[in-house]
């Protein structure tokens, strides 16, 4: 027990006097309550009020860093750490901050210290941290790294290195880096040394050599070699790094005996083919008879060749566009590297987006055919909000308008329809798709819905191109694209995919277009009332 006459005394030599940061802090008001002099000058206030009156300053970067070491102190009844301290005014420093819990009239307090680093503590914290980080890259590293002088003495190993070449610690230290080399008595390794000795770099050893290493026992394993180097006190050392590649060699020889297999198993195919050709040729003799059935092929494949034609003369073009799009604003976007140009790189970013988007949906339509034709697309109709649906479409095409056009809507269906909706918004997406794609600027798409006698009847009205009537009648082909348009994007699939839905559907779909003046399609797909659940 402290003598009455001394507490003040040890009070003002402890706390007010301290030429570090000392304060008392409320854990459960969260605030300091006591501050002295030094410490609030350290922290940049004019005066202890000004620290306690003002924000609540933790000390810490964060609320959660101050809020841990708070708990961990009352936990453990003390606790420290060393952190980076931002004054209220002056240039960041790093300090120690010591937190001591006790109760005052059954109430928890921590006094609280933070005291400056000087250069010395500093430079002993950086010191550390250099240290770990060379451990973590060295030390713990998962290939074999080895450190010689220029006289080519092993001065460090790391423990990887030291496994791999079956040594124990420290036992490689202070011998030649010869002796981890197989048949180095030829002195060759050593002249190699000395010639990177006179012209050290970073680079791999072997020139498409296979590399040897030799384990203490005296076996040997292929490895591959990289050398770097560094100077300390104006002298050489080489760094050597280690990769044991026996795994690596194991697989090649492997891959080997795979493709002298395969290319046997080629041989004895070729043998089966040429003998299975004979026999085709035999039966195609016997085919040749049936001039009916020839002739009825002969039309299938010339109606595929045709379809390949239109394929690939529209892939081509298709796929061209975007990509030369692509590329060239990829190559524009390095043009610009300053923060002021920003607004290109968005411009030729833009571009991309749009071209890979436009790829994607080709890509979309090629699937859609494939899934269509192997059956794999059924209808599954249930309780729909036709106007939602209408509306989230149209919102999906907004993307796709140009400059003044719009899409007006005339909404005559109100209660919820027995439909597929999948199926019936990927059919009116694709009808407004074409309808803005081949109209012009400040033009007007009619989007018109109608419900009566247990059937939807959809109409989509454009003021574009049109299509003239020899066209016509080729449209719900796969790949055709009538001769006004062939300058603009398409697959010539969209309204092939349509008719392919609505036959899903039940449905039906007309046509009616004129040149220059615009075109109407309209759908009518039957449906079921049924009460909602």
């Amino acid at each position: 027990m402290v003598p009455a006459p001394f507490q003040q005394a040890l009070t003002d030599l402890l706390y007010t006097q301290a030429r570090e940061f000392v304060g008392l802090y409320d854990l459960a008001r969260g605030q300091f309550t006591q501050v002295n002099a030094a410490g609030a000058a350290l922290l940049g206030y004019s005066s202890e009020q000004d620290f306690l009156t003002g924000s609540a300053h933790k000390l810490c970067a964060s609320e959660e860093q101050w809020q841990q070491l708070c708990e961990q102190a009352r936990e453990y009844g003390r606790q420290e750490a060393e952190m980076e301290i931002t004054p209220y005014e002056g240039q960041p420093f790093w300090g120690r901050i010591e937190l001591s819990n006790f109760q005052m009239e059954a109430k928890p307090f921590v006094l609280v210290r933070l005291t400056r680093q000087n250069r010395l503590q500093q430079a002993e914290r950086e010191l550390a941290h250099s240290v770990r980080r060379f451990e973590a890259v060295f030390a713990n590293a998962t290939i074999g790294i080895i450190v010689c002088n220029q006289p080519g003495d092993i001065v460090s190993a790391n423990q990887f290195s030291l496994h791999l070449f079956g040594y124990a610690p420290d036992e490689l230290l202070g011998q030649r880096i010869e002796v981890l080399v197989p048949n180095a008595a030829g002195r060759q390794h050593e002249k190699l040394r000395q010639s990177f000795n006179a012209h050290p770099q970073v680079r791999n050893m072997g020139h498409n050599r296979d590399l040897q290493a030799q384990r203490k026992d005296g076996s040997v394993f292929p490895v591959e070699v990289s050398l770097s180097y560094f100077h300390l006190d104006e002298e050489l050392y080489v760094v050597a790094y280690v990769i044991d590649i026996t795994f690596k060699k194991e697989a090649e020889r492997e891959l080997i005996a795979q493709r002298q297999r395969v290319e046997a198993l080629n041989t004895e195919l070729e043998q089966k083919v040429a003998d299975r050709t004979h026999a085709l040729m035999n039966t195609l003799e016997q085919l040749e008879q049936r001039s009916q059935e020839l002739t009825q092929a002969l039309a299938a494949e010339q109606e595929l060749g045709e379809l390949k034609s239109r394929f690939v003369s529209m892939a081509s073009h298709e796929f061209r566009t975007p990509l030369t799009a692509v590329l060239t604003s990829a190559t524009l976007i390095e043009k610009y590297p300053g923060t002021d140009q920003q607004d290109k790189r968005l411009k030729h970013l833009q571009r991309i987006r749009a071209s890979v988007n436009h790829l994607n949906d080709i890509l979309e339509e090629f699937l859609s055919v494939g899934r269509i034709e192997e059956g794999r697309i059924e209808a599954h109709p249930e309780n729909m909000d036709l106007p939602a649906l209408l509306d989230e479409t149209v919102a999906d095409v907004q993307g796709l308008l140009k400059a003044g056009q719009r899409i007006d809507r005339q909404m005559g269906c109100t209660a919820p329809i027995w439909i597929d909706p999948s199926l019936l918004r990927k059919i009116v997406v694709n009808l407004l798709s074409n309808a803005l794609k081949y109209s012009g600027e400040n033009s007007v798409v009619l989007l018109q819905a109608d419900c009566r006698d247990s059937q939807l009847v959809l109409r989509v009205q454009d003021q574009g191109v049109g299509i003239s009537p020899e066209d016509q009648e080729h449209l719900f082909e796969r790949f055709f694209r009538a001769r006004n348009v062939t300058n603009v994007p398409g697959t010539g699939l969209g309204l092939y995919i349509i008719g392919r839905y609505l036959e899903l559907m039940g449905g039906t779909i007309a046509l009616h277009s004129e040149l220059n003046v615009g075109t109407s399609v309209t759908i009518t797909i039957p449906y079921e009332n049924h009460p909602a659940d």
